[in-house]
This record gives C-alpha cells, structure tokens and sequence, in this order.
C-alpha cells in the first residue's frame, strides 16, 4: 500500500509519508487510492486474470455518509474483456453478495430494513441520456465548453464568472440534476463516459464517449468499470497532462511512475479493470444508511467532538 510514485489523477488528492533509514536514508512515499499501480504490473508480466481486496486511501475528500478517507476496495481485471464483458462478471459477484445478506436476515430475529433480493440483469442507462432525461441537456449536441455553457444557460443552470473547465461544469450540473434523479428501483449501470474526462479508458471510435461505466445500487456509485487503454502514447500522454494539472493545483504531486508508462510499449494485454468499493457495497445489501455502520473504526468517530 506504500509506493515511491503514483498514476497521477488530478481529482484524487494523495496521503504522503516518508521513509527513514539510517542507511537508505529518507524519501517520501506514498499511501495508494486503489492497488492499480502494482496489478497493472503484474498484468504486463503475465500474470493473466488477477484479482485483489486491498485497502485504500484518499486525502480531502468529505467524511459522510458515504465517504472514508480509509476503505476496502476489490479490483480485478479480465484480460482479453472489454467493459461490456466485465458486466456480467459483476452482476454475478453483486446478486451472490446479496444473497448471502438476505440468507442472513432471515436468520436475524427482527432484522431491521431487510435487504432486498438483488437479481441481473441490472438497468443500462449511458450519460447521455441520463443528462437528457434529468437534465435537458444534450451532451453530443453541446460539444465543446460554449456548447455547455449556452445549454446549462437555457435551463436555468447557474454559471460561475470565469475560470471553469468543461470537466467542472459537467461535473457540477451531474452533481445537482443528474446523479440525484437516477432511478433507485434496481442496480443501475451508468454507461459511456464523455471523452472530456480524462482517464485511461478506451475511446470508442467516432464517438464523443469512452469505454467505461460506472454501477449504481440504490443511488450511490459502488463500482467504476473501463476498457483498459494500452496504447503506450496515449498513456504517456495521460500521465504528462494529469501530472501537469496535480502540480498546479495539489500541494502533495508524488512523482510519474516511468516503469509503469514503460510497460505500454512492448504490448500491453486487451483487458477490462473493474473497481468495486466493499463498504459501499456492504452499505447497499445490508440496507445501511451510512458507511459508519459497515466500518468498525471510521475516521468520523475519531474527529468527532
């Protein structure tokens, strides 16, 4: 869980430590925000479909109900899958968790909130119509940052004087009209992410979107899936830009893993990674209403007056 250097991703703010030694002497390190890093090296060497429950951590992030800085993550990838094959995969993984959380409260004299049977296929929806239906705004129609603007403008959406990105705008209007209103009835699968947000998934060829989805169970994100990229310039591209953006605006900017872009060049494997956060998805069979009920020690108790 401790590495000497990070992808670098511009939203995801980093816990730094240091090393000391009296003979290696001292140098920082820093606590991973998901194991991504190492398996992607393992995968380069072969390793075939690998799979991991790791902790992981995030600094500045807000402490809540569904947040903590501290938190058990399952990663896998499946090596020669794209997104739309890792679906299936998870359908599977998410029913069999819900059915060990219902076998357990019929056991569990007056279980409060029964979970609920959990059954695939799950509900696909892409990004695109989900801000046409919650939002009134047609993403490939918008296009660009004065696209954005003039449609969030049209509907009545407040804008910010000057300084923000196609990234913050869109970030913001999903924030307020569209991940609150997405339907809660059964698991929702959040498809086709735009182009704009920068990421290593695959584009899709002739489209405005990306290979990459993201798995909604009662409203709250729990998984986040891609098409993994393995173009070796596109990921050196990736890393440059993020880098650049860390460092204009983080105050802890761990170093570019060079061995991990240098793993690109000698053709990395077709293969779909998929991000699962366990407490959430404890959260969600167990019908809890917070991450503080699935986590014995969150950081919430420990700053709490």
């Amino acid at each position: 869980m401790l590495a000497p250097a990070l992808i670098p991703e511009a939203p995801i703010e980093i816990f730094e430590t240091h090393f000391s030694s009296d003979f290696h002497g001292s140098f920082p390190l820093y606590l991973t925000p998901s194991p991504e890093v190492h398996m992607k090296k393992l995968i380069a060497q072969g390793s075939g479909d690998i799979f991991q429950i790791s902790r992981s951590f995030r600094n500045s992030e807000q402490i809540g109900s569904q947040h903590n800085p501290e938190f058990t993550m399952l990663e896998w990838y499946t090596m020669g899958g794209d997104y739309k094959t890792s679906i299936s995969v998870t359908e599977e993984l998410v029913a069999a968790a819900a059915d060990v959380a219902v076998a357990a409260a019929k056991v569990e004299a007056g279980a409060k909130n029964p979970p609920a049977q959990i059954t695939p296929p799950f509900r696909r929806m892409t990004v695109q119509e989900a801000f046409c239906e919650y939002a009134g705004i047609d993403l490939a129609e918008a296009g660009g940052l004065a696209g954005l603007k003039e449609a969030a403008r049209k509907i009545g959406f407040s804008l910010r004087a000057e300084g923000e990105t196609w990234e913050q705008l869109y970030h913001r209007i999903f924030l307020t009209l569209v991940e609150p209103n997405l339907p809660v009835d059964r698991p929702l699968l959040l498809m086709d992410y735009p182009r704009q947000i920068p990421c290593l998934a695959k584009e899709i060829p002739g489209t405005p979107w990306r290979e990459r989805w993201e798995l909604y169970l009662g409203g709250m994100e729990v998984a986040n899936c891609y098409s993994e990229e393995t173009n070796y310039h596109k990921v050196q591209a990736f890393f440059h830009k993020e880098y650049a953006r860390k460092a204009s605006s983080s105050t802890v900017v761990p170093d570019i893993d060079e061995e991990f872009i240098d793993i690109h060049k000698t053709g990395f494997p077709k293969c779909s990674g998929v991000a699962l956060g366990i407490d959430r998805l404890v959260m969600a069979i167990t019908s809890q209403s917070s991450i503080e009920g699935v986590i014995f020690f969150p950081l919430s108790d420990s700053i709490r007056p």
